[in-house]
């Protein structure tokens, strides 16, 4: 899908991965298209799934899930099916859960209040998933959630 990109596109997609909720004004001033042309480019990178939404980035701590952790999936039995995403669905506190290449099935990253409740999250994450797991704590996070680098037509 990104091959049907031009770099125009791409521009505007950098625009809003940086500030999801900038003007059409301000997108046509950044690019130099008309406020129009932004509003049907963008209309269409929505249609074609080049954006796939817009959210509020919430900060974890006023939130209330200051401690967060890297959580290595490895299923138990390796011949059972490969369901471990859809059985741990149902658990918010995961983030995101990536497949990953290596010893591990996927790592989740999940957000929770505190240690206790970090315990009782794994537990939880065993029992759905029949898996064992591996825990890594995140001490500080100096960044994260960066904007895609520009697309190199190499």
């Amino acid at each position: 899908m990104t091959a049907d990109l031009d770099d125009v596109d791409r521009h505007v997609l950098r625009l809003l991965a940086e500030d999801g909720r900038r003007s059409y004004t301000d997108l046509a001033k950044d690019t130099g298209l008309s406020t129009s042309a932004v509003h049907q480019r963008v209309r269409r990178l929505e249609q074609r799934g080049a954006i796939t939404g817009y959210a509020a980035q919430i900060d974890p701590l006023t939130a209330g899930l200051p401690l967060t952790a890297f959580v290595s999936v490895t299923p138990i039995d390796p011949a059972a099916p490969d369901d471990a995403p859809e059985r741990l669905a149902h658990l918010p506190a995961i983030e995101a859960c990536h497949s990953v290449a290596g010893d591990e099935s996927y790592i989740l990253k999940v957000r929770v209040s505190d240690p206790a409740a970090l315990e009782t999250l794994l537990q939880d994450i065993r029992a759905a998933a029949q898996v064992r797991t591996r825990t890594t704590v995140v001490l500080s996070t100096p960044w994260e959630g960066r904007t895609p680098p520009p697309h190199s037509q190499d």
